[in-house]
């Protein structure tokens, strides 16, 4: 079997819970990016953008945008679950943010420019994974937060978070989770 094909036998993700910060090295995220550009674009619209939060800047964010987001509907908050939305990004060395922006008034269907969106977020999980490291794609409140998706560059009118690719440092290989027996889900017409 090639290695490619052997890669993606095995393929796991880590949470973004179970990794450590470790060090992306700028010439990876560089090959990672540049993979993430070249997935199927129906018409080149190119129907996403790309952030990436490193450094620093995911302190700044965690604390100036998330953060304050997550407090105007929980201002109750336990003391915990502040530390953890002033932190989000920074349990990952780097933070790659993709937005779906479909071009509404195109000849190519505005469900194809979605998906290649999700193409750009499966395209750069799976190249972080194959240099080695922890990655995980991430969706969770904040995706669909307006104020983050303009933050990033959206238009939150019609842009949407596909997701972010949290890049980090392995503790420890993550358990093997049940898989899709491919019988239940694969026909032959």
């Amino acid at each position: 079997m090639s290695e490619v094909l052997d890669f993606f036998s095995k393929r796991r993700s880590v949470t973004a819970k179970r990794m450590s910060e470790g060090n992306v090295l700028e010439e990876h995220l560089q090959l990672i990016l540049n993979a993430g550009l070249r997935v199927p674009d129906h018409g080149g619209v190119k129907p996403w953008k790309i952030s990436v939060i490193k450094g620093q800047r995911r302190k700044i964010f965690d604390e100036k945008i998330i953060l304050n987001e997550f407090l105007k509907d929980n201002n109750n908050a336990s003391e915990e679950l502040i530390k953890m939305e002033s932190s989000r990004f920074q349990r990952a060395h780097t933070v790659i943010a993709i937005l779906s922006t479909p071009e509404l008034d195109h000849k190519i269907p505005e469900w194809e420019q979605v998906l290649s969106a999700g193409a750009v977020c499966t395209t750069i999980l799976y190249a972080a994974q194959a240099l080695g490291y922890a990655a995980q794609w991430v969706t969770e409140w904040y995706a669909y937060n307006k104020n983050i998706i303009e933050e990033l560059g959206g238009d939150p009118m019609k842009d949407k978070i596909a997701g972010f690719i949290y890049i980090g440092s392995k503790n420890k290989d993550p358990k093997e989770r049940t898989r899709p027996n491919k019988d239940d889900y694969v026909s032959y017409y």
